[in-house]
């Protein structure tokens, strides 16, 4: 099996569902969303970290309590309706041809510039 270039490797091509919720929210679960797709600001796959998120706070000894968690998933989940419509990396089919016909109309507006002024 061939892998085209913007597929990646395992375990990052790994579909993630989204955390159930929960009365004590982890910064695992606020992982999850993101890594589900939920928060609609990337595709739904496994994001490998080198470090889990909230392993900062852990570490400096003021880790976030589960109230800041939940605060921090309501505020990072898209409506289903915006997560729809956003840009994800979703291919845009008019953003090439329009760029190459600039370059084009701008190559031929300085020729035609330069040949008219000789």
């Amino acid at each position: 099996m061939s892998l085209r270039s913007e597929t990646p490797p395992r375990p990052g091509n790994l579909h993630v569902d989204a955390p159930p919720n929960a009365d004590a929210p982890t910064s695992a679960q606020l992982k999850g969303d993101i890594d589900s797709g939920r928060t609609g600001d990337k595709t739904p796959h496994m994001d490998i970290g080198a470090a889990p998120l909230g392993t900062c706070e852990e570490a400096g000894g003021t880790p976030p309590t589960s109230q800041e968690v939940r605060i921090a998933r309501q505020n990072e989940r898209a409506p289903s309706e915006r997560s729809k419509a956003g840009y994800v990396h979703q291919r845009q089919p008019w953003v090439v041809p329009a760029f190459v016909g600039f370059i084009v109309f701008a190559a031929v507006a300085l020729g035609g510039g330069l040949w008219l002024t000789h």
